[in-house]
This record gives C-alpha cells, sequence and structure tokens, in this order.
C-alpha cells in the first residue's frame, strides 16, 4: 500500500519544521565564562557583554581578581582590572572574542590569554569615552611556565 501524496506532503513539513531546532540542538553549546570583577568596574562590565553577544554563558563575581588570577596562575605583571576562566583557562584582561574562540578551537598547553593592563581600544575599552581611539597591543598566550608569546596583534 502506497502512502498518499497528502501524508507525504505532511511528513515532509514536519521534518521541515525540526530542523532548525535539531541544528540548533546539534551545535555545540559555549562553555561557561566566569568572571572576577570589581563590583565598580565599568569597562569590566562591558568586556561582559561582548561575551554574552557572542554567546557565551557568563557567571560574575564581584570580589575583584586578585585572588583568583593567583589561583589560575596567571602572573600578576600579566595582569588586568579582570580575569575570567573558560574551559579550564585563565583569561586575563580585555581579550577579543575572536581569540578566546581561537584558543578553545586549537586547545594549546598554556595558562591562558592575557592583555597585560587597559589598552583603549580593546574590547570593553573602546566606548564612545574614548572617541574612537585605538592603541596597539598585543593578546599574548601564556605558557605553562609562565613566559608568554604573541597570539595575535592589535593595531
Amino acid at each position: 500500500m502506497q502512502a498518499s501524496p497528502l501524508l507525504r506532503r505532511r511528513e515532509w513539513l514536519a521534518a521541515a519544521l525540526c530542523l532548525p531546532w535539531a541544528a540548533q540542538a546539534a551545535s555545540p553549546a559555549l562553555p561557561l565564562v566566569e568572571v572576577w570583577k570589581d563590583p565598580s568596574c565599568g569597562c569590566c562590565k562591558d568586556w561582559v557583554s561582548i561575551m554574552e553577544q557572542a554567546g557565551f554563558p557568563v557567571r560574575v563575581f564581584e570580589t575583584g581578581n586578585n585572588a583568583m588570577r593567583a589561583q589560575l596562575g596567571m602572573p600578576v605583571k600579566l595582569g588586568s582590572c579582570h580575569t575570567a576562566r573558560v574551559a579550564g583557562y585563565a583569561i586575563e584582561g580585555h581579550v577579543p572574542v575572536r581569540e578566546i574562540q581561537r584558543l578553545l578551537r586549537e586547545r594549546p598547553q598554556a595558562i591562558g590569554l592575557t592583555v597585560p593592563g587597559m589598552v583603549v581600544g580593546s574590547p570593553g575599552m573602546d566606548g564612545p569615552a574614548y572617541q574612537g581611539r585605538k592603541d596597539p597591543y598585543a593578546v599574548l598566550l601564556v605558557l605553562p611556565n609562565g613566559q608568554t608569546t604573541v597570539y595575535q596583534k592589535y593595531a
């Protein structure tokens, strides 16, 4: 017994309607980004917003970041105003989303990434108050021994 054309059309339509959800379910979820920052820091809040806009779930701890920076093994000389942890890596300061995504794809043996200091023009340090100013900076890969290598340069 052959199915009627109407039944086949309904099955096709039902399958087509399910495809967007199936594709979404098949894509891996982004890992949680935990951020330690000072409660009064506005640039940190802006960086968190950028991470959320990129699809990362974020949990913020308004306790300062010195203790977590030390716990994650990030050298003090590479410090910034906030410290994050994502998939076991330390992210120090205003690291662009693109470099975090690359880190998660490549999975190098490393402590994590840093943009030391608070560089104008880096993500979260690029609001209207800076009037479009962009200082050059480098994202550094922090190796297990605390040494660094340039991961990406921004002009």
